[in-house]
């Protein structure tokens, strides 16, 4: 399969960009079978967690919308019906994990509903997994009946070099999980160079674009729309989910630079136990860092909260979400800890339905 032609896509603006976390728990999600702890048992919104994806959705140049997924676990299904889901253009697929593939059978209703394929992203352990396991699309030819099945358009990437789709400018990035070499994806408008998102964020900054530290929760409540103590934060932010009902929309909006990105540039990193060296550079200049926060125990193939936290200020991205979280890791009462330490101002844990956009077009709730 070749690469990605970054010649073919000729979009260099794109706008109104949403990113929404569709699932920020662990492999077994949230709550997990069986389990009575206190964090399956919760009754914060919070609390409860799909497995790990998310959607990043912006207008091309061209003035049409655009939808591209990272992952495809098996919350698929749940997670387009709760977001309300009406396009799909493109999967990005970190690694070929079943919390993170086994739901690309659910992408055939977009190919019904856009009467079209839709162009698939790996590298190439990935992509020979997908084509193993998946046989029926890949393969169709061999099926016995011609049933309805998706349609895809397979393209294999490469760690470091990027490529375009429909102006996203994407970049994959090589981590590794435990003994397993995976990718993140940094993601960013096709065009300005680095030095442009630079000082662009450096005069950001100089404007009093940056938060300064101050109370955690008061930050992380800013980040969902509500305010208050920590007791508050949590029923207020249940009451926001109850009230939002089951449409599948964000009732929390984080803020974005002031910049026209709003949350781009951001590099998406989960399922990670370490960053290899080559690839702190792919990191530099972030608005936005999404990455793996198993939870508090060492783990051989994630990322314990410090460590996270650890990457994160040397990553210095103006804001960072945490997902893949386990039942270790109880929404309010990590985020309490988190500004108690004086960390939750710039870090904080993601939950189902947050969504990120520029600061200029916040939704409902703030």
């Amino acid at each position: 399969m070749p690469p990605p032609d970054r010649t073919s896509i000729s979009s260099r603006v794109i706008s109104d960009v949403r990113f929404t976390f569709l699932g920020t728990g662990t492999s077994a999600g949230i709550p997990a079978i069986g389990c009575d702890c206190a964090v399956c048992t919760s009754q914060d919104p919070r609390d409860r967690r799909l497995r790990t994806s998310s959607l990043l959705e912006f207008t091309d140049a061209k003035g049409q919308a655009r939808a591209v997924l990272i992952d495809a676990g098996p919350d698929l299904r749940e997670q387009a019906l709760r977001h309300g889901m009406k396009r799909l253009d493109a999967i990005l697929f970190t690694h070929n994990h079943v919390d993170h593939t086994w739901g690309l059978d659910e992408v055939r209703r977009f190919n019904a509903i856009q009467d079209g394929p839709i162009d698939v992203y790996a590298d190439a352990h990935t992509d020979a997994h997908l084509r193993r396991v998946y046989t029926h699309i890949f393969d169709r030819d061999r099926n016995v009946n011609d049933s309805f099945v998706a349609t895809l358009i397979g393209h294999r990437v490469e760690p470091g070099r990027a490529f375009t789709v429909h102006g996203l400018r994407v970049t994959p990035i090589p981590l590794l999980h435990g003994k397993l070499p995976v990718l993140g994806y940094r993601l960013e408008a096709e065009g300005g160079d680095e030095d442009e998102r630079d000082s662009t964020r450096r005069a950001a900054e100089s404007r009093g674009g940056r938060r300064s530290p101050r109370s955690a929760t008061e930050a992380h409540g800013e980040e969902l729309g509500i305010g208050g103590d920590a007791e508050e934060v949590g029923a207020r932010a249940r009451n926001a989910s109850e009230a939002v009902g089951n449409d599948g929309k964000a009732d929390a909006v984080g803020s974005g630079s002031g910049s026209s990105g709003g949350p781009l540039p951001l590099a998406y990193c989960t399922d990670v136990s370490a960053v290899p060296p080559e690839s702190w550079g792919m990191l530099k200049g972030l608005e936005t860092l999404v990455l793996d926060a198993l939870r508090d125990r060492r783990h051989p193939t994630h990322l314990t909260v410090d460590q996270a936290l650890g990457i994160a200020e040397r990553v210095d991205a103006r804001r960072t979400y945490f997902v893949h979280m386990s039942h270790d890791l109880g929404h309010a009462e990590t985020m309490a800890r988190l500004e108690a330490s004086g960390h939750a101002a710039r870090a904080g844990l993601a939950h189902d339905g947050l969504t990120l956009k520029a600061s200029g077009n916040r939704g409902a709730g703030k």
